[in-house]
């Protein structure tokens, strides 16, 4: 017994060791973590070293809760900014890009699988949302400087469509337990009725849930070490509760995530260290266990029709449901290119693919296992590719900020205060001399090992330690003051414009100047305002329109989002990025549209030709 328990022990930590340093491999190369994770998993598994782990209830159970740690942390960790920014179309392909993936990835999943229709659409429910582990990571790991619109809505699209995914699977997964044969409106209608009541009621306990749980750690004077557990515990606490009253836990965990995070709780910078650790152990031990429940030695039997799949939901499904969910937004055709091929599926698709193996199904065996190998072709094509994808768009911006060294420290007995500790870098807006604010209490200043009052510091001068008392929810200027200046690449010298535009003047100026051919309204209009009038409302850092001979580009925004400095280029650059054919819709249908113009100017030609021919013919049989 006491062998079991070591042996048992061992190999775990073994396992979760091994994971934790392939993490460096991933950070190194740029590799998908996930892919290493589920590698390890496979070479321990039945078909390596030979641990046996067949148990698909302990195995979804294990994921279930690994899942809604991370969720909860995803949303702890997404600002209402990024919801303002990009919530709707995030929703979009969350709700109805899952729904259309499912659809679409079901039929042709009946054609090259031996799957009836049903088991064909709970194949592509299983796979149909993106995993939000990998996203997160590849984004980060990348170090991709991606335009905030985009980034959030790929952030927040993987952080939400778990829950509607899961509640398609395991829905289908009852209808075809109980060998119904329902007709499509039926179904149809049951389903559009659950989804309602799941959705609401998950998304109703995640509010009540998210406002209790910031209540609870304000009054309740925890210490600081057992405070963090508390919260990770009300937080599976609301996961349960919302699952026990029909509704969604998962989206209950996340919306609790998301209401908490973005509320005046203490001890923010706690919580998030230790979410951030958990959700790493979370992801790790989720992804071991179901690379420990595969059978490699199943896989050839299924591995072509799995392939084809996979790469039908890369370059057809994906792109399409995308395409079509991101038409009310405007989002750019390298924009919508991009977020088509960032949709990453992960642990959660192989994790929804058990509960055909749970129900009893016939055909579980298949569809789990293909659904793992579709999950390891995304990973393979999908996540290596992320960053020459973003470079090949033009997607990538430079970034706002240099290196910056700071480190927040909670203060004891005070809910809503911190003390940061800035190391002033070479070259920042503090070192040349900028004033700190008023509303930031400079307190500190280490300069050569020896502690002053700020007062008597002096000017600050690189390399000297500021320790500021500010309030918690701090604005972003901080950071700008203390970073070190942008190291801008040679390519990007000329990304803003070689002139500055105050953001306030009036558009007139430019008219003025440049004959840009305004409107009479638009006349009337900031500089500012002009921009937000043709972004749709709303500008964004990076962003860029041609108006007449100039280009205006925004330079920066504030926390609000307002314009704060705009560039001007008279010498526009050429970034219209070339799109691959098959991640645009519209791009095949201009390809299309070319091609038959084309072919039709080709077969007049012809028949021009022909004409002329046969009446050359005519005229030398009369002569």
């Amino acid at each position: 017994m006491d062998q079991t328990i070591y042996l048992v022990t061992l190999v775990s930590t073994a396992l979760v060791l091994a994971a934790a340093f392939s993490s460096l491999i991933a950070f190194r190369f740029g590799a998908p973590l996930l892919l290493l994770f589920l590698a390890i998993g496979l070479i321990t598994g039945v078909d390596g070293l030979g641990i046996r782990f067949d148990n698909a209830s302990l195995a979804y159970f294990i994921g279930s809760l690994a899942l809604a740690i991370i969720l909860f942390d995803s949303g702890f960790g997404t600002p209402l900014t990024a919801m303002r920014q990009a919530g709707l179309p995030a929703l979009s392909l969350a709700t109805i890009g899952v729904a259309l993936t499912t659809l679409i990835f079901g039929a042709a999943t009946f054609y090259l699988t031996e799957l009836s229709w049903l088991e064909s659409f709970l194949l592509g429910a299983a796979v149909a949302s993106t995993d939000a582990a990998a996203v997160f990571f590849l984004l980060r790991a990348g170090n991709l400087s991606l335009r905030d619109r985009v980034r959030s809505t790929l952030e927040i699209e993987s952080g939400t469509n778990d829950p509607i995914a899961i509640f398609l699977t395991i829905t289908l997964v009852e209808v075809i337990s109980l060998g119904a044969d329902p007709q499509a409106q039926v179904l149809l209608t049951d389903l559009i009725v659950g989804f309602i009541k799941n959705m609401g009621l998950g998304a109703l306990a995640g509010v009540l849930g998210g406002m209790a749980i910031v209540r609870l750690v304000d009054k309740l004077n925890l210490d600081s070490g057992l405070l963090p557990i508390f919260v990770l515990t009300l937080s599976l606490l609301v996961f349960a509760g919302a699952g026990t009253i029909g509704g969604s836990g998962f989206l209950a965990v996340y919306v609790a995530g998301l209401v908490a995070g973005n509320s005046q709780i203490r001890a923010t910078n706690i919580l998030k260290r230790f979410q951030d650790g958990m959700s790493w152990l979370a992801q790790i031990i989720m992804f071991l266990v179901l690379g420990l429940f595969a059978t490699p030695s199943q896989f050839p039997a299924i591995l072509l029709p799995a392939v084809a799949l996979g790469l039908f939901l890369i370059f057809i499904a994906r792109p399409l449901a995308v395409s079509l969910c991101l038409l009310p937004f405007r989002f750019g055709r390298a924009e919508t290119a991009f977020v088509s091929w960032v949709g990453l599926r992960g642990a959660v698709s192989i994790l929804l693919a058990l509960t055909p193996l749970i129900g009893g199904l016939a055909h579980g065996g298949q569809i789990f296992n293909i659904a793992f190998i579709v999950v390891l072709v995304s990973l393979v094509v999908q996540g290596w590719t992320i960053g020459p994808i973003a470079r090949r768009l033009k997607l990538i911006v430079p970034a706002r900020l240099g290196p910056l060294d700071k480190v927040e420290l909670e203060l004891p007995g005070s809910a809503h205060h911190e003390l940061l500790a800035y190391t002033v870098a070479a070259g920042s807006p503090v070192a040349r001399g900028q004033r700190i604010p008023r509303w930031a209490r400079p307190s500190l200043v280490v300069r050569d090992g020896r502690s002053m009052r700020f007062q008597d510091a002096g000017r600050i001068a690189a390399g000297d330690h500021v320790y500021i008392f500010v309030p918690d929810r701090y604005p972003r200027l901080l950071d700008r003051l203390f970073a070190s200046r942008t190291e801008v690449d040679p390519e990007d010298e000329d990304f803003f414009g070689a002139f500055a535009v105050d953001p306030n003047r009036p558009a007139t100026e430019l008219e003025a100047a440049y004959g840009i051919g305004l409107t009479d309204a638009e006349q009337t209009m900031t500089v500012a305002a002009l921009l937000n009038e043709r972004f749709g409302g709303r500008a964004e850092y990076a962003d860029r329109v041609m108006v007449g001979p100039i280009e205006l580009i925004v330079r920066d925004v504030d926390e609000k989002g307002r314009i704060i400095s705009v560039g001007l280029s008279t010498e526009p650059l050429a970034i219209q990025p070339t799109v691959p054919v098959f991640l645009s819709i519209a791009e095949i249908g201009d390809r299309a549209r070319i091609f038959w113009v084309n072919y039709r100017a080709k077969k007049r030609a012809q028949r021009i030709v022909a004409q002329a021919r046969k009446a050359e013919e005519a005229a030398t049989s009369d002569g």
